[in-house]
Formats: structure tokens, C-alpha cells, sequence
């Protein structure tokens, strides 16, 4: 079986989005996240066959929405992320599921794609079957998704910068010095910038991400931002 590992930050108002800011205000940007991040786990809940794992850096509880997150959770195993710098976290989430589901695969997501459907997770997770990884590059240059038949070797993102238009290539190139057999998913956008969320809720209108950019969006206009 394969665990379904979502990697967040909780959503707290000044940690998370920042890049958001402006247009949006600390608090908004937070309830952004928390939406991107209920609609996460939402998805994943929905595909069945799967061991869902959050590792969360902070408190889910302490951030917007915390109450329904904490709700959200329920059935679900909760890491802490451990390290300093995003790879370091990467590979510590990913050794941490290796030791506590020995031999299990591991498809790796974060919360900034909000569009993600249960089809979506489950062609990514039956395409991890035709191969000892998947990598799921970003319009940004980074990646949305890792998926890998020995989540040991995420040690690979050790070495990787985080954050830059060249991450995704240079994964794929840490995973071939491995001699991974590396399969592509395919591109989606993820969720840093405002143009990014526009387009995301546009993608998924039904979603609580959607919502949550919605009501920002009468403001802007009176404010002339938008």
C-alpha cells in the first residue's frame, strides 16, 4: 500500500503565503492556505488504498481554520518535520515514513496545488508502479510531486536548492545519479504568487481554495488592485 505523504506548513498568519501579501493581508493569505490545504486532504481521503501521512511544520491548530484542519485529520498519521533548510525536511519526511511503513512506497505531495483530484493521485500513484521514481514538475520551474518505490533515496534532495526555476531539473538529475528510473507526471501549477492563485481557482471553481480567493476579489476591485 501506498503511503500518500502531504507535506504543509500550518497556516498561520505571517508564516504561510507571504507571497500573497499583497494584495492579500497576513489573515487572508492564511485562510488561503488552510483552504489549499483542506482541499489536500480532502483529495487524498477520497482515494482509497492509500496511507495518508501529514508532516506539518508548526501546529495545524494554531492556524486558520483550525478546528475544521484538526477535524480533518482524524484517521490520519501526523509527522512533525524535522531540519533546517526545505530539502533537509524533504528527506527527513521522507526517512521518517521509511522507518515507520518499512518497504512501502511513498508518493509526496505538498498543499499548494489545491486542484488536485483523487484521479490525479491515483494515475500519479499507479504510474509510481512502472518505475522506481515520479516527478511531477511545476510551471515555476519546481516540482509538485515525488514519488519513490525507496523513499530513502529523498536523501537525494539534500543536495538540491529548494525554491529557484531550476529545482525540478536538477531533482531529476539528482535522481538519475542514483540510477532511478524516473517517470514525468504531468505539469501542474502551484500556488506562490497572485496571478498563481487566480489561475489555480479558476482550474478547481468548486473548491474552498476558490472560495477563499473569491472573497478577496471585491475588495481588490473597490481598492483598484485587481
Amino acid at each position: 500500500m501506498t503511503v500518500l505523504l502531504v507535506m504543509a506548513k500550518a497556516p498561520v498568519p505571517g508564516a504561510v503565503k507571504t507571497r500573497l501579501c499583497p494584495p492579500a493581508t497576513p489573515d487572508q493569505a492564511a485562510r488561503i492556505a488552510a483552504a489549499a490545504l483542506r482541499d489536500t486532504l480532502d483529495a487524498v481521503r477520497a482515494l482509497p488504498g492509500v496511507t495518508p501521512v501529514l508532516a506539518v511544520r508548526g501546529h495545524v491548530a494554531d492556524g486558520a481554520d483550525g478546528a475544521g484542519l484538526t477535524a480533518a485529520l482524524t484517521g490520519w498519521s501526523v509527522l512533525t518535520q524535522r531540519g533546517g533548510d526545505l530539502g533537509d525536511r524533504l528527506a527527513n519526511a521522507h526517512a521518517d515514513v521509511a522507518a515507520a511503513w518499512p518497504g512501502r512506497p511513498v508518493l509526496q505531495i505538498g498543499m499548494d496545488t489545491p486542484q488536485l483530484t483523487p484521479a490525479r493521485l491515483l494515475a500519479a500513484v499507479r504510474r509510481l508502479d512502472l518505475a522506481d521514481a515520479v516527478l511531477g514538475h511545476a510551471v515555476d520551474g519546481g516540482w509538485w510531486a515525488l514519488g519513490l518505490r525507496d523513499p530513502r533515496q529523498a536523501a537525494a534532495l539534500r543536495e538540491v536548492p529548494m525554491s529557484t526555476a531550476r529545482t525540478g531539473w536538477r531533482t531529476w538529475t539528482a535522481l538519475a545519479r542514483r540510477e532511478l528510473r524516473t517517470l514525468p507526471l504531468p505539469v501542474l501549477r502551484d500556488v506562490d504568487e497572485w496571478s498563481d492563485a487566480l489561475a489555480v481557482a479558476a482550474e478547481a471553481p468548486g473548491s474552498r481554495f476558490a472560495r477563499q480567493v473569491a472573497r478577496l476579489r471585491p475588495s481588490l476591485l473597490r481598492d483598484g488592485q485587481w
